[in-house]
């Protein structure tokens, strides 16, 4: 026998209960309740707000333990859409705080803080997930100096590429299941023990793929595939200069630009670093501390230049990269870590037909990134499933020591992606 008893007090998590066994014993109250009477049975109690917001449906069960007496528990969550009418399950054991990563005041890595804060809700066309790993990109560390604040709406908190397991459903999302392992791109939220992530952004990790290594990809793949191959127009057969070869992005650059037929030259900032350049794949590498990269990639080419640069410098660093392009040829920044401000001589741009871009990529809307994540499921992510392109992992830090995490960035010795074990 199952009872039906629905109210619209607030759902348990919104009561400012501070433990989950608080959350329970509320929930087994109302159950115990709409049981009143009863020898034995089962009962469905609804917690929730009125339309659209989503309904939360508890299902008890609950057994004699004598005259008067009712033992409960829950069994199952459910949250049920207003709209649509359709019925997800979700665990019963969410706790209603969670471990985040935190910046009190912009400065240096001692600044990122572990803090306890409620769990973050999905709204529509949104998943919670239990994160595993989050990746460590310069653009949190430009966050955390006070240099790259969030867009609007986005959480304040760093972190923007998460992996791990689907645990709620928000309403509307019916391309994803609870416990998907998935990858995503945020606009940020990554340093904690659960993320809000919009459903279309999520990338299915497949069995044969590690969750650390998924949580490195998302940044560095959306970021190199929009401005190499669409902002940049690479085309095969084309020579790509990246500078950084060994950061994330100049590792993910190399891949990428091999598995889609492009000849790959990268400056790093040291031997060492360009004999590993070249074991994941480039084609040539330049210690730039050693030799003019100008002068290196006229050699390497012949004098006919590049058909595109990837810059993350800026700076100084721009006209020398127009030096570097043959006729026709694009330049892309990334960042700006030389200087945003340069002065350029138009005159060169406008006689050899050279195109300037640039993009960041957190700003854009959701929309855009959707798009992007539909191209990079159709054209890259079949080579991940295959595991073809896997990025090249550098070290990995629990959450508590994203700090460390941090100043091993900085340090720039790193090669490959960075990433947090949450």
């Amino acid at each position: 026998m199952c009872r039906r008893f629905v109210t619209l007090l607030p759902y348990p998590g919104d009561l400012a209960l501070e433990q989950r066994d608080a959350r329970v014993q509320f929930i087994q109250r109302i159950a115990l309740e709409a049981l009143a009477g009863e020898e034995a049975g089962s009962a469905e109690v609804s917690f929730g707000r009125p339309p659209p917001r989503s309904l939360v449906v508890v299902h008890c069960s609950a057994a004699s333990d004598g005259p008067g007496r009712l033992s409960t528990r829950v069994k199952r969550l459910f949250a049920f859409d207003h709209q649509c009418g359709t019925k997800h399950t979700m665990p019963a054991d969410l706790p209603d705080e969670m471990t985040a990563i935190t910046i009190k005041v912009p400065g240096g890595p001692e600044v990122l803080t572990p803090c306890r804060m409620p769990l973050p809700s999905p709204g529509e066309g949104e998943v919670l997930v239990k994160v595993a790993y989050a990746g460590v990109n310069r653009p949190d560390v430009a966050q955390r100096q006070g240099t790259y604040p969030p867009p609007k709406g986005a959480s304040p908190l760093p972190g923007l590429e998460i992996s791990g397991t689907v645990v709620v459903l928000g309403r509307g999302v019916d391309t994803l299941r609870i416990g998907s392992r998935v990858c995503a791109l945020v606009a940020g939220g990554g340093y904690a023990e659960y993320c809000i992530a919009d459903a279309e952004l999520c990338l299915p990790v497949p069995e044969s793929l590690p969750l650390d290594q998924a949580a490195a990809l998302p940044e560095t793949l959306f970021t190199v595939w929009h401005n190499v191959f669409e902002r940049g127009w690479a085309s095969e057969g084309e020579t790509l200069l990246v500078h950084g070869g060994t950061s994330g992005i100049g590792t993910t650059a190399i891949m990428l630009g091999k598995l889609f037929g492009l000849t790959v030259i990268v400056t790093c900032g040291s031997s060492a670093k360009c004999a590993r350049a070249l074991e994941i794949g480039a084609d040539h590498a330049i210690d730039y501390k050693a030799a003019d990269f100008v002068e290196e990639v006229a050699r390497i080419t012949e004098g006919t230049g590049v058909d595109l640069v990837l810059d993350m410098i800026s700076g100084d660093y721009l006209a020398r990269n127009l030096k570097c392009l043959a006729e026709d040829g694009r330049h892309v920044t990334i960042a700006v870590l030389g200087g945003a401000k340069v002065q350029l001589n138009m005159a060169v741009v406008m006689s050899r037909r050279l195109t300037l871009t640039g993009s960041t990529l957190r700003p854009r809307s959701t929309e855009f990134k959707r798009l992007l994540a539909q191209e990079i499921l159709e054209h890259v992510w079949p080579h991940v499933e295959s595991g073809e392109l896997h990025p090249v992992m550098d070290a990995c830090f629990p959450l508590a020591q994203a700090c460390e995490a941090h100043r091993r960035m900085e340090a720039g010795d790193h090669v490959g992606k960075i990433v947090l074990a949450v």
